[in-house]
């Protein structure tokens, strides 16, 4: 409410430029509406955390400046409103809502993304995630946090687009040990090899974070790399979800393709400095597709397809996980002129 800041259940009407909304006697909606929002100039956030103890708000600023705060029933019905709302705001330029339905199910973490930097701003006391206690299973937990409630999180603040791209993130802090799941949903979700299906988005799914995440790299394990073979042009990069050689878990990697000379190098996403955490000549080696009916030889976990798979020179065989089958198919013809 505007004058008295009370909640109150209102019937929307979402039109081609405006949101009506309609007050409910005796379970029935009255005939003519009690307002409407003019969504011409308006802008939308969505998840909006103002309230602590609503996470299911979306907030309308209208181009006169008035605050509407929306409360929806379900995350689910919260994102799909947001997404139809800000879809009908922007009704005049096709290109554009076609765009807002692609990052829906987007797939396209931020080029410079850095996991010290997200957990740094999770500890904000301001701004970070609010830490709450819960009990499960007769277990205490002092300051945790819920799935659904990270997912919100890097998603208002701008880490992710998508709540596909903030469980991928989410599962990303949690294999580099900044955070980890308390309670027995949480902890039996990681038993899953793949990346997707660790981290639950989910208001039950309890995490907190590690009492330690600095991890200590060896010296055996401090890869050194001849200055050439970073000094070739970059042909493509982006993230993909790459096999480990000796654990065969799935860690999501920045890769870095080159020419002259060709090299294929891939970097740890939690590490401050840009210096790869591995990488190969591309000259003689082979690389294809695999596909998607069952799991091929040499692969493990419960992948989800697009996958495909280079051969090196010395026969070492690298799985990787694409996104989708057009980057997929965008990788391999960036490599293969290139062995």
């Amino acid at each position: 409410g505007h004058i008295v800041h009370n909640w109150k259940v209102r019937w929307f009407v979402l039109l081609q430029d405006k949101l009506l909304y309609y007050k409910l006697e005796g379970g029935k909606k009255e005939p003519s509406p009690k307002g409407r929002i003019l969504l011409d100039g308006c802008t939308i956030t969505c998840p909006c955390l103002e309230y602590e103890n609503r996470p299911l708000l979306i907030k309308l600023k209208t181009k006169t400046n008035t605050d509407y705060f929306l409360e929806c029933c379900s995350r689910e019905e919260r994102d799909s409103w947001a997404l139809d709302i800000t879809g009908a705001i922007h009704a005049g330029h096709p290109v554009q809502v076609q765009e807002l339905h692609r990052m829906k199910n987007s797939f396209k973490l931020l080029a410079n993304i850095s996991l010290h930097h997200i957990v740094d701003k999770m500890h904000d006391s301001s701004t970070g995630i609010k830490l709450t206690p819960n009990v499960e299973q007769g277990n205490r937990y002092r300051e945790t946090f819920t799935g659904s409630a990270l997912v919100d999180w890097l998603i208002s603040n701008s880490f992710a687009v998508s709540r596909f791209e903030a469980v991928t993130l989410a599962s990303m802090l949690m294999q580099e040990n900044f955070t980890k799941p308390v309670g027995a949903r949480s902890i039996e979700a990681t038993r899953y090899s793949d990346l997707s299906e660790q981290f639950l988005d989910d208001s039950t799914a309890l995490y907190m974070f590690a009492e330690s995440y600095k991890k200590q790299i060896s010296s055996k394990e401090d890869l050194q790399f001849n200055i050439s073979e970073l000094s070739g042009t970059i042909v493509k990069q982006g993230y993909l979800v790459k096999q480990g050689h000796k654990r065969k878990n799935w860690k999501v990697r920045r890769f870095v393709l080159r020419a002259d000379p060709a090299f294929l190098h891939y970097y740890d996403p939690t590490k401050e400095e840009n210096r790869p955490v591995g990488g190969f000549s591309l000259r003689g080696c082979l690389v294809s597709a695999l596909e998607d009916n069952g799991v091929p030889t040499g692969v493990k976990g419960n992948v989800q397809g697009n996958l495909f798979k280079i051969i090196t020179k010395k026969d070492i065989h690298y799985y990787i996980q694409a996104s989708s089958k057009a980057e997929r198919a965008q990788w391999i013809e960036a490599i293969k002129p290139l062995t």
